[in-house]
């Protein structure tokens, strides 16, 4: 970010698509399936549910603008570089999520697993942050701490879904479905649309497909 004015759009489709990638296995092989085992079907599914539930709200409340989708959200006076920090925000919001109830499941392999994808996936996202920041007519600086900032909600959200689930074991399964049905909202609503709207879809696919083998890799070898 610091030293390139823009990476090629094909290769921040790609970035994008492996968030996707990463977003989708993690969703399936490190939570439902998890879920499931914990506390059966209905208390999963009725998670995941809940969870794509939440994400829709916040997605209709939060006013926030993607670079080829546009504003979404209720009007608001905020700037365009700020609206695509909460647009970059509200994606990572599962994704903290997800890291916390994992490693509140006890399952050391998964949380592992979940933890790395994730952090691999943050890259690309903050990446398309700062970009679009430069973009918008930020300084580079400015740029890169915005695209840091939109990431750190993460760190709080990940403490809450730990303790939560910590708290009380019963919402284990619940709370996996929740963080699966987020992110599996944010990967249909919010990323694919973004990267296939320009006619690239070809790099965004490849993305996807790179990072879900990761994601399945970890998962299986950690």
């Amino acid at each position: 970010m610091l030293l390139l004015k823009a990476p090629p759009r094909r290769l921040s489709d790609a970035g994008l698509g492996f968030a996707a990638g990463v977003m989708l296995a993690a969703s399936f092989t490190s939570l439902i399936q998890p879920a499931i085992e914990a506390g059966g079907v209905a208390a999963a599914l009725a998670g995941v549910l809940a969870g794509a539930l939440a994400m829709s709200l916040l997605d209709y409340v939060t006013p926030h603008l993607h670079v080829v989708i546009g504003r979404e959200g209720l009007p608001s006076r905020l700037s365009s570089t700020w609206m695509l920090a909460l647009a970059m925000t509200l994606h990572n919001m599962p994704e903290g999520l997800a890291v916390g109830v994992a490693f509140a499941s006890g399952s050391t392999h998964v949380a592992l697993a979940v933890m790395a994808a994730i952090g691999l996936q943050n890259i690309p996202e903050g990446l398309a942050v700062g970009f679009s920041m430069l973009s918008e007519g930020e300084s580079r600086p400015r740029a890169y701490m915005i695209a840091v900032a939109s990431g750190l909600v993460e760190a709080p959200l990940s403490l809450a879904g730990a303790i939560a689930v910590s708290a009380a074991r019963a919402l284990l399964p619940y709370a996996m479905g929740f963080a699966a049905g987020a992110m599996l909202f944010v990967v249909s609503d919010e990323i694919i649309p973004e990267t296939h709207r320009l006619g690239r879809e070809r790099a965004a696919s490849y993305g996807l497909i790179a990072g879900l083998i990761l994601m399945l890799y970890l998962d299986s070898t950690l």
